[in-house]
């Protein structure tokens, strides 16, 4: 297909059963779905999606319709709907949704199938969820944002025996929860050997392409997170522990005291964070920005390009 994937035409019905009718634009919102149209509500087919192309497919065969006319709350052009798996996040305008369903089964024949003994919608039409809220309009851009297999290792003497709640973890996990999907989760206690085999194994199992630690990046003598970092990684990443002090310094001078480190084994990158829920969270502020675009230099799906 050529040109890029975007929005042709945004499409609600006030009744169920109506045709759905275009609109200049449309507001998406988290568990509901196009406000105004009488298909949303908090389940998980908020928006549908039908591509241009296949509306042609049935405009060969003779029938005068167009966007709206399969109940697709958005008509696409130059994507291929069908072909996104389950869990697929989608930036379309504003917002960002995740494909929850690929096609219908279609129990009561609709007026179209009666006409032509077919309809492409159960085959080629699709439904999001709706993740983040915003405007939707004609000619907005659809950008896939592909999902960071994510590995989550928790350093904790104490959480790895029970006697502490992984809260950090928790932390990074929510965090990330739009981006990406936790492939590798444990807690170990603060051993250098345990650390750097867990992170061998994690790296070369090709099952992460992030992976991100909590704990262990202080002055104490059992923080051995960088240490057994640093004998795993085959190339350094320096500038993402001095984003996340430098930013950490503005708020306290202690910031310069983390050992946190980052790198590169194979495809897959490290990044330590500290121990609290609270310093895991503004690191990852600092750093998340960047991290698809890492994520996809290293997997091949990007190209290393400057703003």
């Amino acid at each position: 297909m050529a040109g890029a994937p975007r929005v042709i035409s945004v499409n609600i019905s006030e009744k169920v059963g109506e045709q759905k009718h275009p609109v200049p634009e449309a507001e998406a919102k988290v568990n509901h779905g196009l406000v105004g149209d009488a298909h949303a509500r908090d389940w998980h087919r908020q928006i549908s999606l039908l591509a241009m192309e296949s509306i042609k497919k049935m405009q060969e065969k003779g029938l005068d319709v167009g966007p709206g006319a399969f109940a697709e709350n958005l008509t696409t052009e130059n994507l291929d709907l069908a072909k996104l798996p389950v869990g697929t996040k989608l930036k379309i305008g504003e917002t960002l949704t995740k494909v929850t369903q690929i096609g219908k089964t279609c129990h009561a024949k609709c007026a179209i199938y009666r006409q032509v003994g077919d309809c492409v919608f159960p085959r080629e039409g699709i439904f999001v969820k709706v993740l983040k809220e915003g405007k939707i309009r004609p000619g907005d851009l659809i950008e896939i944002i592909p999902s960071i297999r994510v590995g989550v290792l928790t350093l904790s003497d104490k959480g790895s025996k029970g006697e502490r709640e992984d809260l950090s973890g928790k932390v990074i996990q929510e965090t990330l929860a739009d981006i990406a999907e936790v492939t590798k989760y444990e807690i170990i206690p603060d051993e250098y050997d345990q650390i750097i085999e867990t992170l061998t194994a994690w790296t070369d199992s090709g099952e992460c392409d992030l992976i991100l630690t909590t704990g262990g990046t202080g002055f104490g003598p059992r923080d051995v997170t960088p240490d057994a970092t640093e004998a795993v990684i085959q190339r350094r990443v320096p500038g993402l522990p001095e984003a996340m002090r430098a930013k950490g310094l503005e708020k306290t001078n202690r910031a310069m005291l983390s050992r946190a480190t980052a790198g590169i084994r194979g495809k897959t990158l490290i990044v330590n964070l500290p121990g609290s829920p609270k310093g895991v969270r503004e690191n990852l502020e600092v750093i998340l920005p960047v991290l698809p675009h890492a994520i996809g230099i290293l997997t091949g799906s990007e190209g290393e390009c400057a703003r």
